[in-house]
């Protein structure tokens, strides 16, 4: 049987901390010497939770993290994580006084935007990012003079200088000749700063991706994100990453009942589902309010009762979803469905979910709701 009057309520996630400790030794082990990974904690964690797993990253000793927005950051402050938090993304003026107050540095996207932060008249710790080829934030590496004027910035103080890879993920010839261009073009912006008197106390290029296929670019900082918590972005990413690393997340949900379909009886939103014969169905207590992709529905995805898989039938909704489990005997009220995660020899992993919606797992885990509570086990 799988109830647990234990753990969970409606719905929940479970967060495996041995996983996590694994895959933190897994990437520290391709650090070159002096550098630390800075985990990106952005968007609660990838859905796993901020502040859970930020204060486990303290107790093995992981002391940067960046972060969305200043409000990512001040919410692990409040809750007494320590270390170096840099806020990758904009921040409104208003909120510059959160930034000082809260210990946070702030990420310079270009000049205009460094002129902003150095009217606001008082010192603000930041890194200053360059764009080498994203085209997203940061201030384009062949404006050395607008680079400069960031640099003569009286309140802005400097810690760090850093860009961002946009296809380190890819295999092809023409990807990684372009990942080369971009690591050279920062380093001839590192150059120029130096021919001109600035120094640059920290940098910082590569990601996930940038730390399993480049790491000879891992400076001082590797901003590990999804790989920390154990997955790629991809299924193939993930079995070509060349080094082992565990799912940290699991999704489960309570069985609220079980109920008979007579053969041509129709259920759920637009009547979708037609029992083909005499079905039994579950109604699962997790829907697309819990982040659960409505792409899943009619047959696209399952969920896992009692180590079985059982198929999602009709609409998923925003709070439930019907499951058939005429196939798998002994199912009550209370039992628990596996939504991410394994039950028995079975296993659906967020790569399954990302590949069933048509996008990639970072977004699966992003986009889990706040209402499904976390739990770190082990």
């Amino acid at each position: 049987m799988t109830k647990d009057k234990h753990y969970g309520g409606r719905a929940w996630i479970e967060l495996d901390r041995t996983a996590l400790h694994h895959n933190v030794d897994a990437l520290r082990a391709l650090l070159p010497n002096g550098c630390e990974l800075m985990p990106a904690i952005k968007t609660n964690a990838y859905g796993h939770g901020a502040v859970l797993i930020s204060k486990e990253l303290n107790r093995l000793d992981v002391n940067a993290f960046c972060v969305a927005t200043v409000q990512e950051g001040v919410e692990l402050r409040k809750n007494s994580v320590n270390g170096t938090i840099l806020v990758l993304g904009y921040t409104h003026p208003r909120d510059f006084p959160l930034l000082r107050r809260y210990n946070l540095m702030q990420t310079v996207l270009d000049l205009s935007y460094a002129k902003v932060l150095d009217r606001y008249g008082k010192k603000i710790s930041v890194h200053v990012k360059i764009d080498t080829g994203m085209r997203r934030l940061g201030e384009r590496s062949e404006k050395i003079e607008e680079i400069i004027r960031i640099f003569q910035c009286k309140n802005l103080k400097i810690e760090g200088v850093f860009t961002h890879l946009c296809v380190a993920d890819e295999t092809s010839h023409e990807s990684i000749k372009f990942t080369h261009a971009q690591a050279k073009t920062f380093y001839d912006v590192i150059a120029e700063l130096r021919q001109h008197g600035f120094t640059c106390p920290k940098k910082h290029i590569i990601s996930s991706d940038g730390l399993l296929y480049y790491p000879e670019l891992a400076e001082n900082y590797a901003r590990v994100g999804i790989a920390l918590y154990g997955i790629l972005s991809t299924r193939a990413d993930t079995e070509r990453c060349g080094i082992s690393l565990e799912p940290v997340l699991s999704i489960k949900a309570r069985i609220a009942l079980v109920k008979d379909l007579f053969a041509g009886e129709a259920a759920g939103y637009g009547l979708q589902f037609v029992a083909p014969q005499n079905t039994k169905i579950a109604v699962v207590a997790i829907g697309y309010g819990d982040g659960i992709p409505r792409s899943l529905s009619c047959g696209v995805g399952s969920v896992l009762v009692h180590g079985i898989k059982a198929p999602i039938v009709g609409r998923i909704c925003m709070d439930q979803m019907l499951v058939d489990i005429s196939n798998i005997p002994n199912v009550e009220s209370g039992d628990v469905a596996v939504i991410i995660g394994q039950s028995g020899n079975e296993r659906i992993t967020a790569c399954d979910l990302a590949e069933q919606d048509g996008t990639i797992s970072n977004e699966i885990l992003s986009r889990l709701g706040e209402r499904l509570e976390r739990q770190m086990l082990k």
